[in-house]
């Protein structure tokens, strides 16, 4: 297949093209500048621009473009950089789609299990309804910026994704020196859930939300069995053989983090019923064998 991805630089982006190219699939990166080869598509997700002539022909969209949740603190103005670089370029990204001929098959459009806001000790799945704050706030309108792509009749699935385990990026490749240093603990009182997904199975779960016709809508991606923060920190521990005894109370956290140590400290327990329904195997549903993967990646 061709198929357009949108940060395809980052994390979940860079290893989605590695394994679609590796199993000969042509893959056309958007990037933020004039494109210099066949396979870069020009964008400007904040200026909502698409070079669309690029996306002809591209039977897959995967949308996963988005500034940083824990890269900065979050003053008015980063916040405003969370919520346009998602909002913003996925309507783009979906208008352009939208006005393809042939249409593509399936829109893969990012979100995140921000979506559910805190939800305590309560396993939640697609059919919840949203929370209240910022971050689920941004999903809602990250969704909602698709629907372009799905009124143009496109199959469009929203991939809410869990904490992603990986070895390098996102909050776990901030974590891992840390407890090498032996200076990890458990955040709070730890008992906080967190909706953990080895990075191998976001990679796989992207490839069945856009191999999968049934697949559409809201769709967990995260593993079957979050853990708690406590047993995250007791995880880390094990596989990286250092101790884990120093908690960070929370009111450090809020002092060094601000509104961000909400969600840190915050609970989300997301199953991916729909991703199981369909059939779909992780390699890696714990949380040991998750961090033990990163690991191994290199």
């Amino acid at each position: 297949m061709r198929i357009a991805i949108s940060g395809s630089s980052g994390l979940i982006g860079t290893a989605l093209t590695r394994s679609l190219r590796a199993d000969g699939h042509e893959v056309v990166r958007l990037v933020r500048r004039p494109s210099r080869s066949g396979d870069e598509v020009e964008w400007d997700p904040l200026g909502q621009y698409v070079d669309a002539a690029g996306l002809v022909g591209c039977e897959a969209v995967v949308n996963l473009a988005g500034a940083g949740i824990g890269d900065h603190r979050w003053t008015e103005a980063y916040r405003r950089q969370i919520r346009d670089s998602r909002v913003l370029g996925t309507a783009a990204l979906a208008e352009a789609a939208a006005t393809l001929d042939p249409l593509p098959r399936v829109f893969v459009s990012g979100s995140a299990i921000g979506y559910y806001g805190e939800t305590g000790d309560r396993a939640v799945d697609e059919s919840a309804p949203p929370g209240d704050g910022f971050l689920p706030g941004v999903c809602v309108e990250w969704e909602e910026a698709a629907a372009p792509a799905e009124e143009a009749g496109i199959r469009t699935a929203y991939a809410r994704t869990g904490l992603v385990v990986a070895r390098h990026g996102g909050a776990w490749g901030r974590m891992f020196p840390l407890f090498r240093a032996g200076l990890g603990g458990r955040l709070g009182d730890g008992r906080q859930y967190w909706s953990f997904i080895a990075l191998h199975d976001e990679v796989a779960a992207l490839r069945q939300l856009i191999d999968t016709e049934s697949l559409a809508g809201p769709v967990n991606l995260s593993a079957p069995a979050p853990a708690t923060n406590r047993e995250v920190t007791a995880a880390m521990g094990r596989v990286l053989r250092r101790p884990a005894l120093l908690p960070v109370p929370e009111f450090a956290l809020r002092a060094v983090l601000g509104e961000m140590a909400g969600d840190v400290l915050g609970s989300q327990r997301a199953v991916p019923a729909k991703l199981l329904e369909s059939g779909f195997t992780f390699a890696f549903p714990g949380i040991e064998e998750a961090i033990g993967a990163a690991l191994a990646q290199g």
